[in-house]
């Protein structure tokens, strides 16, 4: 896993995953897949374009393409990880989990305790590699509910926009 590397190559698809602190079902627990589409279209307007993604009980994979105007892709993911986690968080609390938000919030390292951070809701980085064939990229394609694979297999569309890759280069 490349942890805190810096991702600098642009006009390029990236394989990023994102995993939930202690691989805890936080997605499915919250139920957050009706926030992700507001969520990866926030991360269009900063030039990270979603071309697939299979979203897990307890982790995230997601391919982007990363245009020429991103200023810096690891701050884009490290803000976009960061608004998911206060979602989650909100979502915990309304749904009265108390077990999970001290989970979470005794996960915080002090350093980041001392900077006003409350919970730990994913491990403190992310992984991201450069898919840099068709061959990759449609190996990074997977079958799963809460995919893109539908709309690769059979052209159907969900709530979350999704880009084919094949247009990226047009």
């Amino acid at each position: 896993m490349s942890t805190h590397t810096t991702h600098s190559t642009k006009e390029a698809f990236y394989f990023v995953t994102f995993t939930c602190y202690r691989w805890l079902n936080l997605f499915e627990t919250t139920a957050i897949y009706d926030y992700l589409p507001f969520w990866f279209s926030k991360m269009k307007e900063q030039g990270c374009i979603l071309n697939g993604y299979v979203i897990m009980p307890n982790h995230l994979h997601m391919i982007l393409y990363v245009s020429a105007e991103v200023k810096e892709f690891n701050m884009v993911i490290a803000e976009s990880k960061r608004f998911l986690a206060y979602e989650i968080v909100k979502r915990l609390k309304s749904l009265g989990r108390d077990d999970l938000l001290k989970i979470l919030s005794d996960g915080v390292q002090e350093m980041e305790r001392k900077k006003g951070k409350r919970h730990q809701v994913f491990r403190l980085s992310f992984d991201a590699k450069v898919l840099y064939t068709l061959k990759d990229i449609e190996g990074a394609l997977d079958l799963y509910p809460y995919s893109s694979a539908r709309f690769y297999e059979f052209g159907e569309r969900s709530a979350i926009e999704v880009v084919h890759f094949h247009l990226m280069g047009e």
